[in-house]
């Protein structure tokens, strides 16, 4: 049968509904361009023997919104091509009762549902379609927004491995006390040794007042008492009370006279 009939035949597919005798995988694909697209399809009921046509209708609008033959793969000539199709870039193998449809370096324009199909007596029996799309950019899909959540440090065991967390031991935790002890009680001697020495330097400033205070006394006293007082040695008394101090030859004894 010429390749020009199968065109004829496959302007009907449009009424007609996929049947589950041919299984066809994946049901969609989207891929970017210059990829490589892999399409499958058994024959559930079907002989070994069975040829499955791989027919394709592009993606409308387009002025070429047909179906229109692309291969199948004949045991004694190999790959049947349909009219104008690109051979370099499409291929159909057979693997026991599936066939494999290969497409390289797609492009946008090879967009379309892409059908296997057998040919029985009398029906012809489709498969439900794969539908293909070929863009040049991916679409991306929006993700939701987290708020980032504060992370909480925990305190982990110690492991003789890995330990990635801080250790919270017993020995830890002991010279973590002993250090702090340790800081306070210095601290309490430093404060004290600097009350004492406080207190020695305003003990040597009051001593060093007094014995000043002292010496001013002393000076002021000798002044008073006069260079004559001085001589004789009897602490500046005057002539009555050294008289009387003499004891009992005062008579005799002759009052000087200043």
């Amino acid at each position: 049968m010429q390749p020009g009939l199968w065109l004829l035949l496959a302007a009907q597919l449009a009424a007609l509904h996929g049947s589950s005798v041919l299984q066809q995988a994946p049901g969609s694909i989207m891929v970017q361009t210059n990829q490589r697209v892999i399409m499958s399809c058994e024959a559930k009921t079907s002989p070994t023997s069975t040829r499955i046509y791989w027919l394709r209708r592009r993606q409308a609008p387009s002025p070429d919104s047909h179906h229109e033959f692309l291969a199948v793969w004949d045991s004694v000539k190999g790959i049947v091509y349909g009219q104008k199709v690109e051979q370099e870039k499409l291929t159909v193998f057979p693997d026991a009762t599936r066939s494999i449809l290969n497409l390289t370096r797609v492009k946008p324009a090879d967009s379309g549902v892409y059908f296997c199909m057998t040919i029985g007596t009398p029906e012809l029996t489709f498969g439900k379609g794969t539908q293909l799309s070929v863009v040049d950019v991916l679409p991306t899909t929006a993700q939701p927004t987290k708020k980032p959540t504060p992370k909480r440090k925990m305190c982990r065991s110690p492991n003789p491995v890995t330990q990635k967390g801080p250790s919270c031991g017993p020995l830890t935790l002991g010279l973590l006390v002993a250090g702090v002890l340790l800081l306070l009680v210095s601290l309490g001697v430093a404060i004290h040794l600097h009350c004492l020495q406080r207190r020695a330097r305003l003990r040597l400033l009051k001593q060093g007042v007094w014995r000043k205070k002292k010496a001013h006394q002393a000076s002021r006293l000798k002044r008073a008492r006069g260079p004559g007082a001085q001589e004789l040695g009897l602490g500046g008394l005057n002539p009555v009370c050294r008289s009387s101090t003499v004891g009992p030859q005062a008579s005799h004894f002759t009052p000087l006279s200043l």
